[in-house]
């Protein structure tokens, strides 16, 4: 008997496998499963430049800035044994040095829908190819290899540098929740955005694109817009 009420389409509910402290290496950077052992470079990154600049990439994290070095070597000791989130330490291959991390997280096999987030890089990796590509493998890992329907990025309302990446690499915004959250002291607005899989293979092919040695001049200088080349 067919049911006169809508409920939705009918998808795969085979649950997704869960993503591997494994790394991944790209044409620009390698990811590491984070620990303490990246703790110094960590470091070094994050004081590449004055503390006001330095500082100001903590204000939307949940964490940091740390005091000190060996703060810093125990919330990655911690942070890279988590199985929920998943974080890796991003290395560039131009460099050779750990200068920043980002996760797989809030992790749903069964519904199979996973969360791009707690993403820092440091004043050297921000708007460089290595950290798109950074971000890029762990969406491909997520989408291609683990075969999950729904990728959400999330990120402070108020946080405008994190809602253009996210309309940059092609999730589509979603709304609001009011008061979602309290972080350090102060009231939480979060601003939802996914893509599904339906619309992965798109943005795959347009962040691909502009990641193409091609796409970029002798300075390092992308010659298209990732937002145009989508």
């Amino acid at each position: 008997m067919t049911s006169a009420f809508s409920i939705g389409p009918a998808v795969d509910t085979m649950p997704r496998p869960l993503p591997h402290r494994t790394a991944h290496r790209g044409q620009y950077v390698t990811l590491e499963p984070l620990g303490a052992r990246h703790a110094s470079e960590l470091w070094d990154a994050a004081q590449a430049v004055g503390a006001s600049e330095a500082d100001a990439g903590w204000t939307y994290m949940g964490y940091g800035p740390f005091p000190t070095q060996e703060a810093l070597r125990t919330f990655c000791a911690d942070f890279g044994t988590q199985h929920d989130p998943v974080a890796f330490a991003i290395r560039p291959h131009s460099t050779g040095q750990a200068s920043g991390w980002l996760t797989l997280m809030e992790i749903q096999p069964k519904n199979a829908a996973i969360e791009l987030g707690n993403i820092w890089f440091s004043p050297r990796l921000q708007r460089t190819k290595a950290a798109t590509e950074a971000m890029f493998i762990l969406m491909r890992h997520a989408m291609d290899d683990l075969g999950y329907r729904r990728l959400v990025w999330k990120c402070n309302a108020l946080n405008e540098p994190s809602r253009r990446a996210a309309a940059r690499l092609g999730f589509t915004y979603e709304g609001t929740l009011r008061a979602h959250l309290t972080v350090k002291g102060h009231r939480r607005d979060t601003a939802f955005f996914s893509i599904l899989d339906d619309e992965w293979p798109e943005r795959r092919d347009a962040i691909l694109a502009w990641l193409d040695p091609s796409n970029f001049d002798a300075t390092g200088t992308a010659r298209t817009s990732l937002k145009a080349a989508g």
